[in-house]
């Protein structure tokens, strides 16, 4: 976050010099009680420009299409680093993840507000086969219904319900 951490994103990046381990970058994303501002928000090309500043052109990766991350490699290290740019760079049509929060709700986005509640299906032993059955179809429902993309910040502020802590990750 500007203004908070960005002098350690290169910290970061040294990490995967020696060791073959995996850094994610995540831009700041408006949750419910984070205090989401523009000012403090940095767009993964400003944080690829600091870390290709001290460690040189970055090598990309060919990811996978349903990845949420765009990978990079530094030259002689033995990690890799990755960008999750869910403000600045739209992937909301390949993502395929899928969330069930503590609560026993299915949300088929992160920014999404639409939550399908599968705990009454799940807690159900009666009719096992049945109840398979149905929450096959009702996580089937859910996913064909998820948008293609989000809306933008304001969007997301205006209808965000959970803060992350609640949603899970």
């Amino acid at each position: 976050m500007k203004g908070v951490n960005e002098d350690e994103i290169c910290d970061f990046v040294s990490l995967t010099k020696e060791d073959p381990i995996s850094v994610r970058f995540l831009e700041f994303m408006p949750f419910s009680g984070n205090a989401w501002s523009q000012r403090k928000f940095i767009p993964y090309q400003a944080q690829i420009s600091m870390i290709e500043k001290q460690f040189g052109k970055l090598k990309r990766h060919n990811d996978e299409k349903s990845s949420t991350s765009m990978n990079y490699s530094v030259e002689g290290h033995a990690g890799n680093i990755g960008f999750i740019s869910s403000m600045s760079r739209n992937f909301c049509g390949g993502c395929n993840r899928l969330r069930l929060t503590h609560d026993g709700n299915l949300k088929v986005c992160l920014f999404g507000k639409d939550e399908v509640s599968l705990r009454d299906i799940l807690r159900d032993t009666s009719l096992a086969d049945e109840n398979e059955n149905e929450l096959v179809n009702v996580i089937g429902a859910a996913v064909k219904r998820k948008n293609f993309s989000h809306g933008g910040v304001e969007e997301i502020k205006r209808e965000m319900k959970r803060p992350m802590i609640l949603i899970g990750g």
